[in-house]
């Protein structure tokens, strides 16, 4: 049974189609990444200390062909959207049990909830983006769509991975709280965190 989920929601910009550390996508969608796409095994994951120079430089090439600016978020912004998360947690009754703001993705643990984790996933983007409109700190404040309205600062998908263990939940927690310090920055701690406290013994497990 699924008790949880980790979510990986990347930044604007951050995991681009069929890119060289490693993808998950079997097509690109926009032309202008077309071009810088590579075969590669999907599920192999490096990363950018990993890459070769050709490698380092096809990837930046496709970042500068965006349409807009690759997102990477500063100390502000990151409270901002924890703000965001926080107020869409608690006005929808999620369990998150470990999360980090970094600056070109985020990392959430977060328990199963009545919503698809896909759900789940947008819902916290948009109270995000929300946020941060409201404090004046929306990345891509300088840019419009055609539409006249803000781009999102978010890739369009998440990553998710199924967690259906104690262990498997306290391993994701790990490797959550670790990441910020593997990056040189000071380990993190949010109010809408709950700590987790293992999953009920010989009951059945409903969730919200």
């Amino acid at each position: 049974m699924v008790h949880g989920y980790h979510l990986i929601l990347s930044m604007y910009g951050y995991w681009l189609p069929n890119d060289p550390r490693g993808a998950w996508s079997e097509f690109v969608r926009k032309w202008e990444l077309a071009r810088f796409s590579v075969q590669s095994d999907r599920f192999e994951k490096r990363s950018l200390d990993q890459l070769s120079p050709d490698e380092l430089q096809r990837r930046e090439e496709a970042r500068h062909s965006l349409e807009f600016p690759p997102v990477s978020i500063d100390g502000l912004q990151a409270e901002s959207i924890a703000r965001g998360f926080g107020k869409h947690c608690l006005k929808n009754d999620y369990t998150v049990w470990a999360c980090a703001i970094l600056p070109e993705h985020v990392h959430l643990v977060i328990a199963r909830h009545r919503f698809k984790v896909e759900q789940m996933a947008n819902l916290l983007k948009g109270a995000a983006t929300r946020q941060l409109v409201a404090d004046g700190l929306h990345p891509l404040k300088d840019y419009r769509m055609k539409n006249g309205k803000l781009p999102s600062p978010w890739s369009m998908r998440a990553w998710k991975c199924y967690l259906d263990s104690e262990e498997a939940i306290e391993n994701a927690m790990a490797y959550v709280i670790e990441n910020p310090i593997k990056e040189g920055k000071e380990k993190q701690s949010w109010e809408f965190v709950t700590p987790f406290a293992g999953l009920p013994k010989n009951a059945w497990t409903t969730y919200h």
